[in-house]
């Protein structure tokens, strides 16, 4: 079962980029779709409506920064817990910041063509699987494929994110005590400035996974 399981498209991790990028590749043509017949995005109605008045008044601005800082934080998150959240990141991220970016920029062929969307999405998807597949190569380093017990953050939601904080913290020390001094330490940054912890503590333990990746 051990041997099968080694073999199988499912667990290795040059699948993971591509499932990325098929999954980008459809949502980056929906918003094709959006951006051409006002119809088709996969995203939320309040950020779509964003991105529709960035379309209405020439300022992508707000859509940008929003969804590319999704993108950013759920890239990170995907690294640490081992598992992806294809809304935040995918979805807002690939499907409304990068192009929102592309537009403000004045770029619009990979989001006016179909074609080019769809290679544009995909490539963007297998990116963002090639970092996070990277990154934990670099730093955690985990052959077993332990996620730290953290699969929950994934479906918990934005509202009771706040609350998880503690447990990532308790989910690092249990990869490594440097890991977990890291995010100790993040949590408490974040906790002084005023920012919900649960992003220190996730930032903490990527920085000192960088300098004392686990074995």
């Amino acid at each position: 079962m051990t041997e099968v399981r080694n073999n199988s498209f499912w667990y290795a991790d040059w699948a993971f980029p591509i499932l990325c990028g098929i999954l980008s590749a459809g949502i980056f043509a929906g918003t094709h779709t959006f951006y051409v017949y006002g119809i088709g995005a996969f995203n939320e109605i309040a950020f779509v409506a964003m991105l529709k008045s960035g379309m209405t008044t020439g300022d992508y601005g707000a859509v940008a920064a929003f969804g590319a800082s999704f993108l950013f934080a759920r890239v990170i998150e995907g690294s640490l817990v081992g598992i992806l959240d294809i809304g935040g990141s995918l979805q807002t991220g690939i499907g409304l910041g990068v192009p929102a970016l592309l537009l403000s920029a004045g770029i619009v062929l990979p989001i006016e063509n179909f074609a080019v969307s769809l290679v544009t999405g995909g490539g963007l998807g297998v990116a963002v699987g090639l970092v996070i597949i990277l990154i934990r190569k670099v730093t955690i380093n985990q052959e077993g494929g332990s996620t730290f017990g953290a699969d929950v953050m994934m479906g918990a939601g934005n509202a009771s994110g706040r609350f998880l904080g503690p447990m990532i913290i308790l989910s690092a020390m249990v990869a490594s005590i440097p890991i977990g001094l890291g995010s100790l330490l993040g949590a408490l940054l974040f906790y002084v400035w005023k920012k919900p912890i649960t992003g220190g503590a996730i930032l903490g333990a990527m920085v000192f996974g960088g300098i004392f990746p686990m074995m």
